[in-house]
């Protein structure tokens, strides 16, 4: 049987064990929350891992030459960042544009939030914190309380006080004023629950990102029939946000919050609270902290949306290019690499050569073609039928439907310009007989006009074409001029 000092031990060794704790009791810890800190801000939160090393070497040569060289530790910053990550402070990820990029991870955002808070001002039992508090149970009661008389009354009660409000403010026409130092209390108290967002909104992204890993490892390691993964997996995929705790925890709280109305009203509302005069009081940073209250919850928003879409995509894609037997290959295959290099590296000197392989087995094949086929057929193609281009001659109703008559149309502009030197195409169009005026004509004569060079007009000419069969249809365009003769031929 466990006793009670038994238990309470293991229950704080477990709580050690969580990466958070893990980081702040650490020999160099101080050194690991002011580097994760200046590395990673809130306009920041993705850094390039190329850039991270670099900044991090810069403040350790910065520290070194200020005289702290003794309480650090050895090693490069990328050692450092790789340590960081294996214990999962950092994590690493791919963008879409093939960029690598650190981000902290949510036990680290926790880590910095606490040592933040305890490095700050001291968190005081204040109106506005028991008011918080009271106003938390109360909640609570009323919501687990299914007792619906009960519930009638405390609206009741509620709707009471409102209305003794409002006939107040109706009486005396004054709003009572909350002193400063009340005011000064509640805007600590709001900053106190802001700074565990950002370390909420982390948990969710990395409970989606673990819920992805698991099903793709579950996935590779399937069994089953083809259908039954697609239906399983599929639908986990479409509803990664309802398959964690904290998932289903942050689709309840998306409701208060998602909604873009209510961000702009919150918003207004730091607006009125920035304009109070006790917000002088505040320190630079507070103010600042209070400013960005509404971009730190977008950027959580953000964070876990970008998770969820890319948890969809990578089981998605995992399912459709989902091949069992490919996938054991690769991995014994893996498996294979990782065992020699275990056995080769252990009596492998520094710096020796390894002999690279420089062609890829030969295939062991016994026997080969060594004449080809042969390309020629088997007998000549049949001659072919002798065509004569003049004995199909269309006939006069299908050459009516065709296309414009040129040499005719050449001929009708001659004529009729005479001696001008110049003719309008509306005009020439108009005095052509019906043969000459289909649709097509007109455009054929368009064609020599623009050839012959044309000139605009700023008026509209209309024309009424004929059709082979009789039928008119009237057309509109900017009025030209064109020379009746081409003048190659002059």
């Amino acid at each position: 049987m466990i006793t009670r000092a038994e238990g309470a031990y293991l229950g704080a060794v477990r709580a050690f064990q969580n990466p958070m704790l893990d980081l702040l009791h650490k020999r160099h810890a101080p050194l690991v929350v002011s580097l994760l800190s200046s590395v990673f801000t809130a306009e920041r939160p993705a850094v390039p891992v190329a850039d991270a090393h670099t900044e991090v070497g810069d403040a350790l040569d910065q520290l070194r030459a200020a005289g702290h060289g003794d309480d650090l530790p050895t090693g490069s910053a990328r050692d450092l960042c790789r340590q960081w990550a294996d214990a999962g402070w950092l994590v690493r990820q791919v963008l879409d544009d093939d960029v690598e990029v650190y981000r902290l991870s949510a036990h680290a955002v926790g880590a910095l939030e606490v040592a933040g808070r305890a490095g700050g001002a001291r968190a005081r039992v204040s109106q506005s914190r028991v008011r918080t508090l009271l106003e938390a149970v109360e909640r609570l009661a009323l919501d687990a309380d299914p007792d619906v008389m009960v519930r009638i009354a405390r609206l009741d009660t509620e709707v009471k006080r409102l209305q003794a409000e409002i006939a107040r403010l109706e009486r005396t026409g004054t709003v009572e004023e909350v002193d400063e130092e009340e005011l000064l209390e509640e805007a600590e108290n709001v900053l106190h629950l802001v700074r565990e967002l950002p370390a909420d909104f982390a948990r969710v992204a990395e409970s989606i990102k673990a819920m992805q890993r698991d099903v793709v490892t579950a996935l590779r390691q399937d069994q089953r029939p083809t259908g039954d993964v697609l239906r399983e997996y599929l639908q986990r995929g479409e509803q990664v946000m309802e398959s964690t705790s904290e998932g289903r925890a942050f689709a309840g709280a998306l409701r208060l919050i998602g909604d873009p109305q209510r961000l702009d009203e919150l918003s207004e509302q730091l607006d009125t609270v920035l304009r109070h005069r006790f917000t002088r009081r505040l320190g630079q940073q507070q103010r600042t902290e209070l400013r960005e209250i509404v971009r730190r919850v977008e950027q959580g928003l953000d964070q876990v949306f970008t998770a969820q879409r890319e948890a969809s995509y990578v089981i998605t894609a995992q399912v459709r290019h989902h091949d069992p037997l490919r996938d054991r290959q690769v991995d014994d295959l893996l498996r294979d690499v990782m065992t020699g290099l275990q056995a080769w590296v252990p009596g492998a000197r520094r710096g020796q050569a390894v002999e690279p392989l420089r062609r890829l087995p030969v295939a062991e094949v016994d026997h080969l073609r060594q004449t080809p086929g042969d390309l020629r057929p088997p007998q000549a193609p049949d001659a072919l039928t002798d065509w004569d281009d003049g004995t199909d001659v269309p006939d006069g109703d299908a050459r009516a439907w065709g296309g414009p008559h040129y040499a005719d149309l050449d001929v009708h502009l001659a004529l009729f310009g005479g001696d001008a030197p110049e003719v309008a195409v509306a005009a020439a169009f108009a005095a052509a007989p019906d043969a000459l005026r289909r649709p097509v004509d007109l455009l054929g004569l368009l064609e020599i006009a623009h050839q012959r060079g044309m000139t605009e007009t700023d008026e509209i000419a209309f024309v009424d074409a004929v059709r082979p069969d009789g039928s008119r249809r009237r057309f509109a365009f900017g009025a030209v001029t064109t020379r009746t003769r081409d003048e190659s031929d002059e």
